[in-house]
Formats: structure tokens, C-alpha cells, sequence
């Protein structure tokens, strides 16, 4: 179903260059958009591609209103990206109406669990003991909730999430298929040769608007609880431990794998395969690139980035063993350093 671009701007704001009787089919991307297609431009970078998209209109910055103009109808936004992630919430919200709350007759709710208004509750879902799910909460098929498990208002679990006893989902969180919230962390004690599990007794709190894509998990705590904090977005098969604190506003892109006890402040981001070993802290705003590992806390904000440049095997196995050597270079470096001050001392 198709929408007038004039619609559009009605509802999302920005200034409107063109034909507001533009018939908008569909959101595309730029390289395949089509005349009855909607795109955008986010960076001025990208400007070379206003004059080969085929889009219908495009959405833009500024700096980039001429020549979107010169070839057609345009939205202009300060922030295009930020327009665009708000289109897509109006369009799929205009295509896909939410559908009224019901309960499947094969889910399964204790008598003890609270139950808000308007919730939704799909097939083979279970809803354990003590259980509280707030208003407009949906919950897909065969989602189980334990024991004394919270989840806030207004939240969409997909297909097979499982919600761990006494751990709490804040309000308009979205978890997708195949989250684990509050499985045990990996604890476990040796002992003559043998492992000795160590129960882990925590939880795991989870703020408001919080997104946690498919098969993330995320595990309780040993003592005291797992938090991630509001607005946070985990992408997927994201493994996070034990007792880990993540701050508000935190992205983690897909296979990144945060070790128990880690600290990571508010409004930073890692790239998907980044490795954060256990017990480290990172302050706020500290960005880490793809395939990163961090072995060390850091306390300042900024970017970092840890990895080996690909090479040909034959160059790398060189570069490799040269590293192995450093060590070894940097004592006999600091060895004529200290013989060099020594000569000059004698003939001073």
C-alpha cells in the first residue's frame, strides 16, 4: 500500500522539496530504488550516488538539497539516517497494525503470575510462578518465563525466549528468537584434576528499551546480578557473562563475547567478533573496532582497535615470528642505551 510522500513529512517532519502527490510505494536502498521507491543519503561523501539512484525522492542533509533537488522531489532532514530509522517505524506501523491481544489456549500461566493489560501470550508459551508481565507485553510461541521472572510494559518476545527465575525485562524491550535471559555463568571451581560448579545465585536486570537479538545470551550472576542498562542494543549471538554491567546506551554488533565481571560504561560501542575479557572496565563513550580483543581496561573515551592485518599466510608467519622477538629487541635496545649514557658519562 502505497503513501503520499506529502504524508510522510505530515507525520515525520522535514522540509519538503517537490511533488507532495509522489506516491511512495516502499523504502529501498539507494542502489536499487525504484521511481516509486524512497531513499536516502545520510553523508555529503555519497553525493556521487544522487545522480545514478533511480529513487522516486530521497531524503537528505542540507548540503545536499541542490542536487537532490535538480533530479527530483526530496525530504531535507538534519539528520537523515535518524529520519529514515523514524520512517521505518511509521511505515511498518501503517502496514502492519499491531494485532489484538490474546492468550493461545496452549499456553500455560500459573495461577500466581500476574498478567497486565492488553498482553499477548503465543502457543506453547509458558508463564512460571510468580511471574509478572506488564501492559501490552507480547509474547511469542513457546517463550518460557520462570519462576518469579518480570517483564515491563509494553515488550515483544519472539518465538522460544527463555527469561530466567527472578530476572526482570525492563519496559518496550524487544528480545528476539532464541534469547537466553539468566542461564547460569560459566563458574566453576577446580578440584583434583575436576570441576566443582559454583551455583550461581544472582540474576539478571535488564533497563527499558532494550533490544537483544536472536540466540544472545545472557547469563546470571554468580552473586550479584547481570545489569544492562537502558537502551542498550545487542545484536546477535552475542554471549554475555556473568555479573557483566553494561551502561546505558551501549551497541554491540553480532559474535561479540564479553567475559564475566567486565565493567562497560554508557554510550560506547563494539564491533561484531570483539572479545572484552573478564574483570576489565571501559569507560563511557570508548568505541571498539570489529575483531578487536581487549586485555586491559580503559579509562579515557576514543576509539580502539586491536587487530593483526591480514596478510598472505607465507608474510604473516614472518610478521608473526618477528613479533615473537620483540621482547628480546626491546631488552638489547634498553642494554646499549644504558652502555651509550654510560660512555658519555665517562667522557664528560
Amino acid at each position: 500500500m502505497s503513501r503520499p510522500l506529502g504524508a510522510i513529512v505530515d507525520a515525520l517532519g522535514g522540509q519538503l522539496v517537490g511533488n507532495p502527490s509522489l506516491e511512495i510505494l516502499r523504502l529501498a536502498p539507494l542502489a536499487t530504488a525504484t521511481s516509486c521507491e524512497l531513499s536516502f543519503v545520510a553523508q555529503a561523501r555519497y553525493a556521487s550516488q544522487i545522480a545514478t539512484t533511480a529513487a522516486g525522492a530521497l531524503i537528505v542533509p542540507p548540503a545536499l538539497q541542490e542536487a537532490a533537488a535538480a533530479r527530483g522531489a526530496c525530504v531535507v532532514s538534519e539528520d537523515p539516517y535518524l529520519y529514515f530509522a523514524r520512517l521505518t517505524q511509521w511505515w511498518r506501523a501503517q502496514h502492519e497494525p499491531a494485532e489484538p491481544a490474546s492468550i493461545h489456549p496452549s499456553a500455560h500461566i500459573d495461577p500466581s503470575a500476574v498478567i497486565g493489560e492488553g498482553v499477548s501470550v503465543g502457543a506453547g508459551a509458558v508463564v512460571g510462578p510468580g511471574a509478572h508481565i506488564g501492559d501490552g507485553t507480547r509474547i511469542g510461541p513457546h517463550c518460557v518465563l520462570a519462576r518469579g521472572a518480570s517483564v515491563g510494559d509494553g515488550s515483544l518476545l519472539y518465538a522460544r525466549v527463555s527469561i530466567g527465575e527472578r530476572c526482570v525485562v525492563g519496559a518496550r524491550a524487544i528480545l528476539h528468537p532464541g534469547v537466553v535471559i539468566g542461564a547460569d555463568g560459566f563458574g566453576f571451581a577446580p578440584h583434583r584434576g575436576e570441576w566443582v560448579k559454583i551455583e550461581q545465585l544472582g540474576a539478571v536486570r535488564i533497563g527499558d528499551d532494550v533490544e537483544i537479538g536472536a540466540n544472545t545470551c545472557i547469563d546470571r550472576g554468580a552473586l550479584d546480578d547481570t545489569v544492562i542498562g537502558n537502551g542498550v542494543k545487542l545484536d546477535n549471538l552475542i554471549q554475555i557473562g556473568h555479573n557483566v554491567r553494561i551502561g546505558d546506551h551501549t551497541a554491540m554488533a553480532g559474535c561479540v563475547g564479553v567475559a564475566g565481571t567486565a565493567v562497560i560504561g554508557a554510550h560506547c560501542s563494539v564491533g561484531g567478533g570483539a572479545i572484552i575479557l573478564g574483570h576489565l572496565s571501559l569507560a563511557d563513550r570508548v568505541n571498539i573496532s570489529a575483531a578487536t580483543v581487549v586485555t586491559r581496561s580503559i579509562h579515557q573515551p576514543g576509539l580502539y582497535t586491536g587487530m593483526f592485518p591480514i596478510d598472505d599466510n607465507a608474510a604473516w608467519e614472518k610478521n608473526a615470528a618477528s613479533l615473537k622477538q620483540l621482547n628480546r629487541l626491546r631488552e638489547r635496545v634498553r642494554a646499549l642505551e644504558q652502555r651509550n649514557d654510560t660512555d658519555k658519562n665517562r667522557t664528560s
